[in-house]
């Protein structure tokens, strides 16, 4: 499918790069680009002459598509489709955005997303289209479709049924989470912008290495992240163990943030983000080959997401230090430091100071309790000493006659699981 990229902007430069590697990602060959600087036209979104310039360029390259970079209404739609050759598609930034995330939509969780964020976009064009309708007395008016009264209501009901399984989905997945920490692993996720690098940090720090649970009950642990220069290749969530001798980790990739997107789309991926914020830390990836204001600006809002909801601690990562040299990073450093006071600069691809990383990991993730505990010998004691080895840190067991003695540390929730196991041990067995 050929694309053309159109956008429009009230002053300054129209940076076209992003919403082209977005029409790259859903499919699309981009053939040509039209820009313009001026205020919204009401009609068109561009101005007239503008408009007649793209139909001569979507004709030259025999374009099935005009995306534009910018939000489009009902009407300028359907105006601007009236300069095009019949069948033109005509799409707008978010209608692109839902393009992507539904042909990434593989799980149950994520396409109910995207079918979520689909109505919410479509709410306010059905409101718009009985307006008109209504105002005109007259169906169909402006060529924006035929007024069903009943549409507005019918999107409102589904978006209502949609919300109720997310909430269900989202209480599986926190039952979930809960049942790891209780497991004594800590979990941290990976956030920022896509094409930060996310996925391929995570094959680093992971190496693929996998958990043995339920397939059926726990798809996303069997999907392997992918690392591939495009936008959107994780939609839904990828968990992975981490290659941690100290601790008992599980890193989690979720959705990358893009810039411009409205607070309904957002709010229709909230469950997605729940996974970072119910982490124990977050690590923000930012790409720190991108224009300083751009890292920046991205930093910020990231920071905007983040600590609406957000309790765990976030140290900002910037990866891909292998496409800058030692001046760039240090210059990044110093006019980031307002919002990234202490980051942690990587290559993903290369693992430069991957280890660094994982120290910082370890000492930012919640701290472990040092505990002793008296064992009494019974049948099941060295059960228990091999389970602490498995969930804790040993530093020294002494086998007595009697007694075992184990020093260990642990998360909290190990640490009680630990005591309870070593009460039921001292519970003398009833006679039949």
């Amino acid at each position: 499918m050929i694309a053309i990229i159109a956008k429009r902007v009230d002053d300054g430069l129209a940076d076209t790069s992003e919403i082209s590697e977005l029409a790259r990602a859903a499919g699309y060959t981009v053939a040509g680009e039209l820009t313009q600087k001026r205020r919204e036209d009401p009609a068109l979104e561009i101005g007239e002459g503008k408009a007649e310039e793209l139909a001569a360029l979507v004709e030259a390259n025999d374009a099935d598509a005009v995306i534009f970079d910018n939000r489009l209404d009902p009407y300028q739609t359907f105006n601007l489709g009236k300069k095009f050759p019949e069948g033109v598609e005509v799409i707008d930034r978010f209608t692109l955005i839902l393009d992507i995330f539904g042909q990434r939509a593989q799980t149950r969780k994520a396409q109910l997303q995207v079918e979520l964020a689909e109505l919410r976009y479509e709410l306010p064009r059905a409101e718009a289209k009985a307006s008109l309708a209504k105002r005109e007395e007259r169906p169909g008016f402006m060529g924006l479709g035929e007024y069903d009264e009943s549409r507005e209501q019918d999107i409102k009901n589904q978006i209502s049924r949609i919300k109720d399984e997310l909430d269900r989905i989202a209480a599986t997945e926190e039952d979930r989470r809960e049942q790891r920490r209780e497991s004594g692993f800590d979990l941290v996720a990976l956030a920022g912008y896509t094409n930060a690098g996310k996925s391929t940090l995570m094959r680093r720090l992971a190496e693929d290495v996998g958990i043995d649970e339920n397939e059926d009950l726990h798809p996303d642990l069997d999907t392997t992240a992918e690392s591939e220069d495009r936008l959107f290749t994780t939609l839904g969530t990828t968990t992975r163990k981490m290659d941690f001798e100290r601790r008992d980790v599980l890193l989690t990739d979720t959705v990358g943030f893009i810039g411009d997107l409205p607070h309904w789309l957002v709010e229709s991926f909230k469950s997605t983000l729940d996974e970072v914020y119910r982490a124990d830390l977050v690590l923000l990836v930012v790409d720190v080959s991108d224009p300083v204001e751009e890292i920046r600006e991205k930093l910020v809002t990231s920071h905007d997401t983040l600590y609406e909801r957000n309790e765990a601690p976030i140290v900002t990562v910037l990866n891909k230090i292998d496409t800058v040299d030692e001046d760039e990073l240090a210059e990044k450093r110093e006019a980031l430091a307002a919002l990234a006071p202490n980051p942690i600069a990587v290559s993903g691809k290369e693992g430069t100071n991957v280890g660094d990383l994982l120290d910082r990991i370890d000492t930012e993730l919640p701290d472990w309790e040092r505990e002793r505990l008296v064992l009494p010998m019974t049948d099941d004691t060295m059960s228990v000493v091999s389970w602490i080895h498995d969930n804790a840190r040993v530093n020294d067991v002494t086998y007595g006659d009697e007694d075992v003695v184990v020093d260990f540390e642990a998360r909290p929730a190990i640490v009680e699981q630990s005591r309870a196991r070593a009460g039921d041990l001292s519970r003398p067995v009833e006679s039949a």
